[in-house]
């Protein structure tokens, strides 16, 4: 009970600081009001003194006008003051005025809270005066809060109040309405608690005067004490100061973060910087990602930055290109860098209207040319792409890189400014830093100054703090500069060659360049040390052991030999596994990081060409399953060829001891090396593979979007089909009913239902003709999230075939005559129907609609538009798969790279402005145009609708003062987003601009026009005279009106091209092939077609099982449904059916004498017909006995078998000596699974599905795991009482203790779904929020602030804890959330140790054990 207390003391101190609010209490409606109003004059007839004090203030102003002549100014100056001066008479008296208590206050306080007499009553009365209102107010404030709270009804709440009393206020929900009551115990407590009431009324009818008077002290006595004390005049001004700065606070606006939490504020983009990003001039993406340079003051070079780019990106581009192409590769990039950085356009724009910079074109002669041929020429143009869409990408994501690059290397300048300014010279630095490219030489250089200069900069610190920062913590500088001050540092000079020499040594090595030899000294390594003892080393050991410290640091803080050691592993390193105890058992050969277990001599090529495997490897070492060893190939030839470098060429005992020194100082190096660099070689290749495993995620999610919307047979590309889409969910078809809705072109869905069997109910197929043939669909759509969908869809093919339901007509090409096929039956990718079906999206758009009827209406809207379908998805797009392991990536890297994806799609397709502004669906693709996001998206829906909610041109988006159109969007961010904002060409309205309908941007429609004007063969006279009287856009209206637009194909766009760049040295060769494209289909839908699904793609869609999860060869357990002489049916887990044929059951036995209907058996897969469903297995003793082996694309060389064999002899071994064997348990519902395995098949399972498994605790257990909800799983261990046998299941089964059951069916159903109803109940009740415990305490928070006289709880599932939910409360706006678990029981919940049949008992035992604390802590005087 410590917890509770700690809740009920910290509900009354947040309760005593409460200042204000409209509470029960308080708000007595219209009844109240005029009783009090009537009895106010009995306590203070403060209305009489205001006016008293009016009628003196108006005298005093006629005196003060006879006396004084004021100008003015100084007038209005005093007239303010006094009306200053009212408002604080009056907002005091007003105060006073609600201080009061009148004899119906304190009975009201007294019924709502019978302990407030008693309470009071243990205080003095004088004590009483002097708390005065405040803290009985408190009380009623507190109680009204309580009522609020436990009101079941909580919408009429306010309405009720109007005719009950605060205690009676709530509508009488349940039999615990009324559990507060007045009960005085005996009659003495009765007559105290009368004589409390007394007093109270006593001091409400006291004056202003009055307190003092009751102390008995004479006038004399009081003016002394007011000429010694003052009367508190001289502190007025203080208090006219508060309340001047109390009415400014009332007096200043309200303003969101005055309402909402920051977490509220950042996670609807309305935070100050939210604002500032909308309203800054600059595409949105661009401002987010130079956010953290906002403030810098460094400008970055742009020939700098080219170069700095190009030699990253050609390092790999090199290999698909021209060696001769470096050059023009390099231009290319400086001129996308100009567009980012000078011109502020984003990639879209960049690869839709400057295309041509991308592309490199020379002029070459033309091998076919033939002088007698006119239309021959001589020469041809050959282009080659040197940038695409990705590597526009890459380019800005490096141009982010090289800003922080320039940071930190001017951080670093700084730092060698500071240490030059002490005449601190290194040549080796100033020749460093200009050649660093990457962050980690920079580091390498940062690192280097903080040993060697670790004392200067100290100094420095010391003068100016300003090298503070650039000290890393823990670095261990003082015992090196207490060597190099030492007699030491003379045996550090001894060892006859500098760290330098020997660093310039090793990267001479590969130029052959002839090395500098070490000198022997003339005395003994320790004759040499005893010499040089001193009173910082006094022996020959430390002295050695000092130097060789600091020459080992020396060679390691080098950075021209870290960055060649870098590069040295990352080419030689090997990769390596080595399981942990943890991982020995934990790994299982079915668990996905099996593949990494004992895999060993991993190259970087080996990695490169599968990321993912190391991905895994990493995260199986967070985990603590395995560790991730990294050596070199050739080790110890490095550790020679270093001792090469610094070893003496003498031969005597001298020169090798000498040498043995030397070689002790490399061990130690290499060793700190080691260390340092496997670590930077780990992040180095995770870096590299994240990016891998992301660009195929991309591409995947690329190759998804990139589908126009279901054709029609005989329609053009893009057109918006009719669609009746079907589904069983998770039903059988042959047994429950399908859901289906109809879809019409424009998104709404007129018509939805349920049909019955359509294979053999004949009423149903007669239905669904009827339905067929009424509607004219377009498609039939159909998908589901069961094995037996694929009986739908044949079942939907027969019926069309049966019934010869054919599509709409279409114009045959071939014949030229209307034709029609039968209607095509499309099976339909679900991943976006089943994120839709039960979200908060749905049921807002679909209220009345099932969840099952809702996943149809998605499928329909997928094959009408998929694009839009994914752009809905918003963050929730990580939820679908792309790649196996993409839960191995970084989830902001990955979010990055598929908005990318979206951006080049949404800008490709354009977005009809005036649709977004009315459809929210179409609204969804605005935050990815060009210049836009999210906060810039909502600000130009906003804008549009304050000019009147439509759009006429692209010009109005910046304004249009004559039509009074306020801006939308500022010049920059529209030159960004106008040519991918289309506006409908209206023929019947004058001003409609056609090119507005197209690609072309505004700045190339003078092109566009001319092209048209040339097409038309119209001179200039002739479209002077068109565009003065109908516009500027009367040439194109023209071109389309006479429906001429095939004449543009004969323009000659060369030489268009040509002019141009040499007039106005524009590249717009590209740019004019798009406008001649648009001038003949405006935004011609440019997609592929829609995608059909394979048959492994449908086959992994309905039976959740892939190749690898499901492939030949493997034992499973299967559940035998129909036993025949000659075979058997059986079903798979997944839902699929299978054959055993006899030879397969047994050599010498029939069918039915080896399998019987309902048992479950380990069975083999033979072979998997994934089109038809059908699964053909063996039970023979001969195929079980040999184990599925995965099959691993390793040489031998790459995988440990010695130890994966050791290893499973260990495990059998600890088998046998714990005595644990594989159990088989004849129960459909039992899986030879562990835990792991038992959750990943119950995670596509629908909640409350059970499974029955072994037990780690021996074979006198057994476990039950059950889906509590999604990604929650409940393990129940089952102890076996009265067993016949070791194999065998007991009699008597019990859990917890508690509950005993007689076999696993009572089991299942009494306990493990009466538990699940349980959750189903209260998942299901109006107060239950889903999502964690922190989603619903900034829930309860928002709600608390946008209704702060109103007290709320809800329950929410404990994600962490299976089987326990939390009932989360906030009593009043400024408390804390307060939780209290909930546990499911055996049909019923448990509530701080008591039990409640339903959720109904549950609630009231809350309130009442809420009740009965709130009363205790009143009884306590809330101590």
């Amino acid at each position: 009970m410590s917890s509770m207390r700690d809740l009920i003391d910290d509900r009354a101190e947040l309760d005593d600081e409460e200042e204000d609010g409209s509470f029960a209490g308080d708000d007595d409606g219209e009844e109240e009001a005029p009783r009090r109003r009537e009895r106010r004059p009995e306590l203070d007839d403060s209305s009489e003194e205001d006016e008293d004090d009016e009628d003196e203030e108006e005298a005093r102003k006629i005196r003060e006008g006879f006396i004084v002549d004021e100008d003015e100014e100084d007038e209005a100056g005093d007239s303010d003051e006094r009306e200053r001066r009212r408002r604080r008479k009056r907002r005091r008296a007003e105060r006073d005025e609600e201080a009061q208590l009148d004899e119906e206050d304190l009975d009201l306080i007294g019924e709502a809270n019978p302990d407030f007499q008693s309470r009071e009553q243990t205080q003095s009365q004088f004590k009483r005066l002097k708390r005065g209102h405040r803290d009985e107010d408190r009380q009623s404030k507190r109680t009204g809060r309580l009522e609020e709270m436990f009101s079941e009804d909580e919408d009429d709440v306010v309405d009720e109040r109007q005719y009950a009393r605060p205690g009676h206020n709530r509508a009488a929900a349940d039999e615990f309405d009324d559990f507060i009551e007045d009960d005085y115990g005996d009659e003495e407590e009765r007559i105290r608690q009368q004589e409390d009431m007394e007093v109270a009324r006593g001091r409400d009818r006291l004056h202003v005067g009055s307190v003092i008077d009751a102390t008995g002290l004479d006038k004399e006595t009081l003016d002394d004490m007011e000429a010694i004390f003052g009367n508190g005049e001289e502190y007025l001004w203080a208090l006219e100061k508060e309340e001047d700065e109390e009415e400014g606070v009332e007096d200043q606006a309200l303003e969101l973060k005055d309402v909402f939490e920051p977490s509220q504020l950042s996670e609807r983009l309305l935070t100050d910087e939210d604002n500032e990003i909308r309203a800054t001039d600059e595409p949105e993406r661009f401002q987010l990602d130079r956010r953290p340079f906002k403030k810098s003051q460094i400008q970055p070079d742009l020939k700098e930055e080219t170069k700095w780019i190009s030699d990253q990106m050609w390092s790999y581009k090199m290999f698909s290109m021209d060696m001769q192409l470096e050059s023009a590769f390099s231009k290319a990039i400086n001129k996308v860098l100009e567009f980012f950085i000078i011109d502020s356009v984003e990639v879209p724009y960049v690869f839709q209207h400057r295309k041509d910079y991308l592309i490199h074109a020379r002029k070459i002669r033309n091998p076919d040319y033939d002088r007698r041929d006119q239309e021959s020429s001589e020469f041809i143009v050959q282009a080659e792409k040197l940038l695409n869409q990705d590597d526009l990408w890459k380019i800005l994501e490096l141009d982010i890189k090289f800003r922080g690059f320039l940071e930190k290397r001017a951080a670093l300048e700084k730092t060698i400014s500071n240490l030059r300014s002490i005449n601190v010279e290194d040549r080796m630095l100033e020749e460093q830093l200009p050649a660093a490219r990457q962050m980690d030489e920079l580091q390498d250089l940062l690192d280097y100054v903080n040993f060697k200069y670790a004392t200067q900069l100290k100094e420095i610190a010391a003068t100016d703090g300003e090298a503070k920062e650039l000290k890393r913590p823990g670095a261990r500088s003082s015992i090196f500069d207490r060597v190099r001050k030492s007699k030491a540092y003379d045996f550090f000079q001894a060892y006859g060659l500098s760290p330098e020499a020997v660093v310039t040594n090793r990267l001479n090595a590969r130029s052959n360049t002839q090395r500098v030899a070490a000198d022997d000294p003339s005395q003994h390594p320790i004759d040499l040390a005893d010499s040089l003892t001193d009173g910082e080393f006094s022996t020959g050991d430390s002295v050695i052991s000092a130097a060789r410290q600091l020459y080992a640091e020396e060679l390691f803080s080098s950075p021209r030999l870290r960055s060649w050691m870098r590069e040295h592993y990352i080419v030689n390193a090997v990769f390596s596994c080595r399981r942990t105890e943890k991982g020995l058992r934990n790994i299982e050969e079915s668990h996905p990081f099996y593949e990494i277990k004992y895999i060993m001599n991993l190259t970087a090529q080996d990695i490169a060409r599968k990321p993912e495997m190391y991905l895994k490897m990493m995260k199986a070492e967070e985990e603590g399953l395995v560790e991730v060893k990294v050596a070199l190939q050739d080790e110890r030839d490095l550790r020679r060829q270093f001792f090469q470098d610094f070893a003496s060429d003498n031969f005597s005992e001298k020169a090798d001891a000498w040498n043995d020194e030397r070689k002790k100082i490399l061990d130690l190096a290499l060793s700190k090396f080691d260390k340092v660099m496997i670590k930077a070689v780990k992040d180095t290749m995770r870096t590299q593979c994240q990016e891998s495993v992301l660009k195929i995620c991309r591409e995947e999610y690329t190759r998804r979007l990139d589908q126009a919307p279901y054709k029609p047979k005989g329609m053009v590309l893009g057109t918006t089909p009719r669609v009746l889409a079907l589904s069983n969910g998770m039903n059988d078809p042959a047994r429950e009913k399908i859901s289906y809705a109809w879809v019409e072109e424009d998104g709404r869905v007129i018509e939805h239902g349920q049909l019955g069997n359509l294979a053999r109910d004949e009423e149903a197929r007669e239905e669904f003709v009827e339905l067929v043939k009424r509607r004219e669909p377009d498609v039939i759509a159909v998908s589901g999230f069961s094995a037996d969908t694929h009986k739908l869809v044949k079942d939907l093919e027969n019926l069309v075939n049966e019934r010869g339901l054919m599509g709409p007509e279409y114009d045959d090409p071939e014949t030229n005559e209307l034709r029609t096929d039968l209607l095509e039956v499309m099976v339909v990718n679900d991943e976006v129907a089943r994120l839709y079906k039960d979200s908060p999206r749905a049921l807002a758009e679909h209220p009345t609609l099932s969840s099952l009827t809702r996943y149809c209406v998605a499928l329909a809207h997928y094959l009408q538009n998929p694009l839009k379908e994914y752009a809905a998805l918003g963050k929730d797009i990580i939820s679908l798969m792309f790649h196996p392991c993409q839960n191995l990536l970084p989830l902001d890297k990955l979010t990055r790279s598929l908005e990318t994806a979206m951006v080049d799609m949404v800008n490709l397709c354009g977005v009809d402005i005036n649709e977004a502004v009315k459809d929210p669906y179409t609204a969804n693709l605005l935050p990815y145009v060009s210049g836009l996001g999210p906060r810039k998206a909502q600000a130009v829906i906003k804008g549009i609708n304050m000019n009147g909610g439509v759009v006429n041109s692209r010009d109005e988006l910046v304004g249009d003062p004559d039509n009074n159109k306020l801006p939308v969007v500022g010049p920059k961010v529209w030159d960004n987003c106008a040519s991918f904002l289309f506006i409908e060409y209206d023929t019947s309205n004058p001003q409609s601009e056609p090119l507005d309908n197209t690609r072309v941007h505004p700045e190339d429609y003078e092109l566009g026009r001319k092209m048209a004007a040339d097409a038309l063969e119209l001179d200039e006279e002739d479209v002077k005279a068109e565009t003065d009287e109908n516009g500027p856009g009367a040439i194109v209206r023209k071109l389309f009106r006479e429906d001429e637009q095939e004449k543009v194909n004969e323009l000659v766009l060369e030489e268009y091209a040509e002019q141009l760049e040499q007039q106005y040295s524009q590249r717009k060769r590209a740019t004019l092939e798009t406008i001649r494209a648009e001038l003949q289909a405006p935004y011609e839908e440019l997609r592929r077609h829609f995608m059909t699904l394979n048959t492994d793609e449908i086959f992994t869609m309905f039976s959740g099982e892939t190749k690898e999860s499901l492939a030949e060869g493997m034992i499973i357990p299967v559940n035998v449904r129909i036993v025949k002489d000659d075979f058997a049916i059986v079903r798979l887990d997944c839902g699929i059916e299978g054959r055993i044929e006899a030879h397969e059951a047994s050599y010498r036995s029939t069918v039915k004498d080896v399998l019987s209907i309902g048992q479950t058996v380990q069975a083999k897969l033979i072979e998997m017909d994934r089109k038809a469903f059908l699964a053909k297995l063996s039970v023979r003793e001969d195929a079980l006995r040999r184990p599925y082996r995965k099959h691993m694309e390793y040489e031998r060389s790459m995988w440990d078998f010695r130890q994966e064999d050791e290893d499973k002899e260990e495990l059998k071994e600890k088998d046998r000596t714990t005595g644990r064997t594989q159990r088989v348990i004849k129960h459909p519902l039992f899986k030879p699974f562990n835990a792991i395995q038992a959750e990943e098949w119950l995670g596509s399972q629908a909640s409350g599905e059970v499974v029955i498994r072994p037990s780690s605790k021996g074979n006198d257990h057994l476990a039950v795991t059950w889906k509590v909800a999604d990604g929650v799983y409940q393990h129940v261990d089952v102890l076996e009482l009265q067993k016949e046998n070791e194999f065998s299941v007991g009699r008597l089964l019990r859990v917890g203790g508690k509950h005993t059951y007689t076999d696993l069916d009572e089991l299942i159903v009494e306990h493990v779904k009466g538990m699940a109803r349980k959750v189903a109940e209260l998942m299901q009740h109006e107060k239950f929020q889903k999502g964690s415990k922190a989603e619903l305490e900034k829930w309860l928070t928002t709600y608390m602030d946008a209704n702060p006289n109103r007290s709320s709880y809800a329950f929410c599932i404990d994600n962490k804890h299976a089987g326990y939910f939390w009932l989360c409360f906030k009593a009043t706006r400024n408390s804390r959330v307060m939780g209290w678990p909930v546990r499911i029981v055996p049909n019923g919940f448990e509530f701080l140790k008591n039990q409640y049949p339903d959720m109904r008992s549950l609630t009231n035992g809350f309130k009442m054990r809420y009740n009965n604390e709130i009363g205790r802590m009143q009884q306590n005087g809330g101590r």
